[in-house]
């Protein structure tokens, strides 16, 4: 007999579906929070941009655990790959529930960018929501010092 909500996976596991809750495929792709699913760019060797913005970011500030709230920009041309939106969402997500400063967490998304696309140019740009009264701005810029050319 079909159990309601979408629990009939835990009808074989003998488990209670209380006991053991479902993971969601969104919760699985953001607990991995790895920057990996780029596809081809389908205008290699010409120069244009690519302006993302991520509007709910959320990380915890490693010194009180306090929410830290930030729009993060991102403005990058690409070589001969280009970031999936929905990889870059979910790996936005990953962030959440981790630790980390203003300063690290926008340093460490353009380091994981690179390493996924390895643009020609990038820019992002976190502005934090103000708490206790300070607003911050984090700017951080990456240029490669020689194209690749487009493959043949």
């Amino acid at each position: 007999m079909p159990l309601e909500n979408g629990l009939e996976e835990y009808a074989e596991t003998g488990l209670e579906p209380s006991a053991a809750p479902p993971v969601k495929y969104g919760e699985r792709a953001i607990a991995e929070g790895k920057l990996t699913t780029t596809f081809p760019n389908p205008r290699p060797g010409r120069r244009y941009h690519i302006d993302i913005t991520l509007p709910e970011f959320t990380c915890k500030c490693p010194f009180s655990g306090y929410p830290d709230f930030a729009t993060i920009k991102i403005v990058y041309v690409p070589n001969e790959k280009v970031v999936e939106l929905k990889a870059i969402k979910l790996y936005i997500n990953s962030y959440r529930d981790r630790y980390i400063s203003h300063e690290e967490s926008v340093n460490q998304i353009l380091d994981d960018f690179i390493a996924a696309a390895e643009p020609l140019e990038i820019d992002i740009v976190g502005d934090f929501q103000p708490r206790g009264n300070v607003h911050t701005v984090i700017r951080v810029s990456h240029r490669r010092e020689e194209a690749i050319a487009p493959s043949a």
